[in-house]
């Protein structure tokens, strides 16, 4: 597959700005691959295509406000660092992206909140827009992370929207986020209310729960026509014996496994045993998904409208068959489906 395959012209007012009302309010598409149909539904529909003893897999990350806006010493010019991870805990070190790049260098200061409140110094380059920092904080560790998540914002991406509310620090999160470390949402979980939730438990549908911290790499542009040549970035995944236990004996019934996400796509695919069951994992994952692809775990998938030449387009493409999803693109371009991290959501089936 070439990454030109994957252009096509998306209006900018198809792009969501906002959440729906109610999360579990978008609308869904549903592809059957097998029957070669287009459905369109409403998201809370989607308990109608599961049964008894079908498992849906959540992506239980949570996001940390990962968004700072500093100044730089000596000249107060105006910096934003985004946080990445957390290097060294008893350092205060944090992998970073600092915009505008140029201007900031070993040995920078940077200060952030009223009265300076945090002060951190630029100890290494680790890309174009990559640094290290040091954060020179006088209190104890709890201290630190209060401060710095009471400066820091919702990391929504600026391609949703500049400026970012105070509702999005609860709809940028998903109702089942428990483990903190993403900077970006998974958002196909975004859609999930507790009512649904309730209503898909009382039909007996199985939940499991794995983990996978979105970095940036999700976002990061394919600069290869052969995508062959794609890295990914490496992302923290945590696969528990208790969701290999629900999903493995689902497979072995011969139930509908259904991925949430193409972050759940990628977590389950990382770590397949020879006879095609999940094995238990605690680690990292730069797996890149692309046609043609045979899927070992997941039956079914829940997933967003995807921007142009994004891996996550690549990603579903390899699911649901190329030509398959470019016809459903068509159409949702047509009945004008909202696209991108806020935007409606896919079922394949």
């Amino acid at each position: 597959m070439k990454l030109s395959q994957y252009k096509f012209d998306l209006p900018a007012d198809l792009i969501a700005k906002f959440p729906t009302p109610n999360r579990d309010e978008s609308r869904l598409m549903v592809l059957n691959r097998k029957e070669k149909t287009i459905e369109h539904k409403v998201f809370k529909d989607l308990v109608d295509y599961f049964d008894d003893g079908d498992v849906m897999v959540f992506n239980n990350t949570k996001v940390f406000p990962a968004r700072l806006y500093g100044n730089k010493e000596k000249t107060g010019a105006q910096i934003e660092v985004f946080l990445l991870r957390e290097l060294n805990r008893e350092q205060r070190l944090w992998d970073v992206l600092v915009d505008p790049a140029r201007k900031i260098r070993i040995g920078n200061k940077l200060y952030f909140g009223d009265d300076d409140l945090l002060v951190a110094e630029v100890i290494d380059n680790t890309t174009s827009r990559g640094r290290t920092l040091r954060f020179l904080f006088d209190g104890n560790y709890e201290e630190f992370k209060d401060v710095l998540y009471k400066l820091g914002e919702t990391p929504l991406p600026k391609w949703v929207r500049k400026e970012v509310v105070p509702e999005d620090a609860d709809r940028y999160q998903t109702i089942f986020a428990k483990h903190e470390g993403a900077v970006a949402a998974p958002t196909a979980g975004l859609h999930f209310s507790r009512e649904l939730m309730k209503r898909m438990e009382i039909k007996g549908i199985d939940f499991a729960e794995i983990t996978l911290h979105v970095g940036l790499g999700n976002f990061r542009t394919v600069d290869v026509e052969d995508l062959t040549k794609h890295k990914m970035d490496s992302e923290q995944i945590i696969i528990p014996e208790e969701a290999v236990g629900i999903i493995n004996r689902a497979k072995d019934a011969r139930k509908n496994v259904c991925a949430v996400g193409t972050t759940v796509l990628r977590t389950l695919e990382s770590s397949v045993a020879t006879n095609g069951h999940l094995k238990p994992y605690d680690g990292w994952t730069n797996k890149f998904i692309f046609p043609p692809y045979d899927f070992s775990v997941p039956t079914s998938m829940v997933t967003n409208f995807h921007l142009p030449l994004s891996t996550l387009l690549m990603m579903v493409s390899a699911f649901a068959g190329y030509d398959f999803l470019f016809e459903a693109y068509e159409i949702a371009l047509k009945e004008k489906y909202r696209f991108g991290t806020y935007g409606d959501a896919m079922l394949i089936l």
